[in-house]
């Protein structure tokens, strides 16, 4: 069974995400549980963690559908102590409202070394950050996202994600959430059937799809190895169509969350309903 949705508003309150999923006829949704771009926030009502519930009982959404995810001030693999205890303290603050929420996996971004420590040393930070995290939460999985490779960020390499999980104490609880358009940013090729094949087979064989716990859909609006994370609306990019018809029709991609993160707000119902139309053809 296949999964699509987009990484829906919830503004308002996390109760609005459940609907607005459904009006644009998705099977998944993601989402922020709090702003994204602050530390803080306050802490989750119990009328907000019931009126949540009961939205997504209403609208048909199981937690291996939703794909929340955390802030992006959150650096996991910071290399000075002050920047990275904040962080940690946010993530799992984050875990601790996907818990209550009744969801089981949390979606981020590995993190950034800042040019002051060795890649290496950075996801060693992470993968304790992840430990930590597990340790003081309960079923929640924590899913790192690869990314494009800009700047100093960590992940943008399937070797990164393997070392991280080797790391982590409990595999149960760790698990990778693979975006089409940093996958492609990052030099591995998904725009042809072909690329799609050589590109998943090594990540089965560096990290293994018994890890993937979610995907983002998005199209590259820069050429393959361009490091650069910028979303294209679905088939209108670097990537083309191709991809998108892959994942739809692999079953490795079954029962998962596959999220559009593409630009066009306005277009996702069309995107969602094609992307249903290829699982099906």
């Amino acid at each position: 069974m296949k999964y699509f949705g987009a990484h829906v508003s919830a503004s308002g309150g996390v109760e609005n995400a459940p609907r607005n999923a459904h009006e644009i006829g998705a099977t998944a949704f993601a989402l922020f549980t709090k702003n994204q771009r602050q530390w803080a926030a306050p802490a989750l009502t119990a009328a907000q963690i019931n009126d949540f519930k009961q939205a997504c009982e209403e609208y048909g959404y199981a937690p291996h559908q939703i794909l929340p995810h955390d802030s992006y001030l959150i650096n996991l693999g910071h290399p000075e102590k002050e920047g990275l205890e904040k962080s940690r303290a946010s993530f799992i603050h984050e875990m601790e409202r996907c818990q209550a929420l009744g969801l089981d996996r949390l979606n981020f971004h590995p993190g950034s070394h800042l040019k002051k420590i060795s890649e290496e040393e950075s996801l060693k930070l992470v993968a304790e950050s992840i430990n930590i995290a597990l340790d003081k939460t309960q079923g929640v999985t924590a899913v790192i996202e690869n990314t494009a490779g800009q700047g100093s960020n960590l992940g943008y390499a399937f070797w990164h994600l393997a070392y991280i999980i080797d790391r982590v104490e409990d595999k149960s609880r760790v698990g990778v959430c693979l975006d089409t358009c940093h996958s492609f940013a990052a030099g591995y090729d998904l725009s042809t059937e072909e690329g799609c094949e050589k590109v998943f087979a090594e990540f089965e064989r560096e990290v293994g799809f018994k890890y993937l716990k979610g995907m983002h859909l998005n199209d590259a609006m820069k050429a393959v190895g361009s490091r650069v994370d910028r979303h294209s609306p679905m088939g209108e990019g670097f990537l083309g169509i191709t991809p998108f018809r892959y994942i739809a029709r692999d079953a490795r991609f079954d029962g998962i969350p596959l999220i559009l993160e593409t630009p066009d707000e306005a277009r996702w119902a069309e995107e969602i309903a094609a992307l249903k139309e290829f699982a099906n053809g």
